[in-house]
């Protein structure tokens, strides 16, 4: 499947080496404004080529709007996204054609599909993630116009992680930490992999505010759930925790309990969601990236006739993916929320019946 959503849908295309990828976002009420100059900050923020800690692969990723806005607020029709490859260099994969990358894609798509696109992963490759960016970018401008706004930033690098989250430093951060004491430790970690031709992993932390309760649908499309499916379908993501997490596990219920007053909640270990569904508070949720597979170290590994060989790659790679991932990440927040937010609506009858009987009626039927 190439399509996520229920009443906002996206569907994404293209690969890595193709003319380009994009994306047709269904469900977006009309009126909304759409601002590309917040959309094309949206995708620098991802860019490829930034600086030492990403890819060296240049890409403007320059949005197209093939359709769905009209004078500058979209129609309520599907939105066609398109952004071109600009800077592919295929040759770089030639010599691994009929090699099994360790740790990629290459192995189980090879097994369904029965071949593959071996230039740089081609569907399987993160290049893709650019068009959930793009999407992305239209969910916040619609969640935006309805109050909620979304952070995010990296906390661990590796084994160093810091238990501060100041996501105003991360938007200013080359690698969005979120502790400036930190930073210079995180960035030393990612050199020192790219030195030795290695990579390293990372977490992220992203954040919701201003939810309100009820988006979530019970049983089968719980908001925790819907995030943590998407998130967990990001490439690279081995793991996902809303809340207080994994540290659950060894806390006793009135600790791990979130105590209510007038005032709201005393804490957060839910991470602002109850039975699936939003509970008023901040939404937190974490995604755990694996070191980028792509390193420059010889490897053992397999070809197409299972013949055991050394795998030594070329190309252009991100030493930590964690880093762009987590832009990717935040994207990803965004669009289930809005998609959520979009369910929510039908939720009461009262609500439908208000809006109804606020339509105008041009014409009488009947006696």
């Amino acid at each position: 499947m190439n399509t996520f959503g229920i009443a906002l849908k996206v569907s994404t295309f293209g690969e890595s080496h193709g003319r380009g990828i994009g994306c047709v976002i269904d469900g977006m009420p009309s009126g909304l404004f759409i601002d590309e100059q917040f959309i094309s900050t949206e995708m620098q923020r991802r860019m490829p080529g930034r600086n030492t800690y990403a890819t060296a692969r240049k890409e403007s990723d320059n949005v197209e709007i093939l359709s769905g806005v009209f004078e500058g607020k979209s129609t309520g029709t599907p939105i066609a996204l398109w952004i071109a490859n600009e800077n592919q260099r295929s040759k770089d994969y030639t010599q691994i054609a009929h090699t099994f990358r360790p740790s990629h894609a290459d192995w189980t798509y090879y097994h369904k599909y029965g071949f593959r696109d071996y230039r740089g992963g081609g569907r399987s490759s993160a290049r893709e993630s650019a068009a959930r960016v793009a999407a992305g970018a239209f969910a916040k401008l619609f969640l935006k116009e309805i109050g909620i706004v979304l952070q995010s930033g990296i906390f661990q690098i590796g084994a160093l992680q810091t238990e501060q989250r100041d996501f105003n430093f991360a938007q200013t951060s080359d690698i969005y930490a979120l502790d400036a004491t930190q930073e210079p430790l995180f960035k030393q970690a990612i050199k020192d992999a790219k030195k030795q031709h290695d990579s390293i992993g990372g977490a992220a932390e992203i954040r919701a505010y201003n939810l309100p309760i009820g988006l979530g649908e019970p049983l089968y499309y719980k908001l925790d759930a819907a995030l943590s499916s998407l998130l967990m379908g990001l490439n690279g993501v081995k793991a996902v925790e809303i809340g207080t997490g994994t540290k659950v596990a060894a806390t006793l219920g009135s600790i791990n309990n979130d105590e209510m007053t007038k005032d709201g909640f005393c804490s957060n270990n839910s991470g602002g969601i109850l039975g699936g569904i939003s509970n008023g508070d901040t939404l937190i949720i974490r995604a755990y990236f694996k070191p980028t597979p792509s390193i420059f170290k010889a490897q053992q590994t397999l070809n197409e006739n299972y013949d055991e060989i050394l795998c030594e790659l070329k190309g252009r790679h991100d030493p930590c993916i964690a880093i762009r991932g987590s832009i990717v990440a935040e994207s990803l927040v965004a669009l289930v929320l809005a998609d959520m937010a979009l369910l929510n609506i039908s939720s009461q009858m009262q609500t439908i019946k208000d809006f109804y009987q606020k339509q105008p009626y041009l014409f009488t039927k009947g006696d």
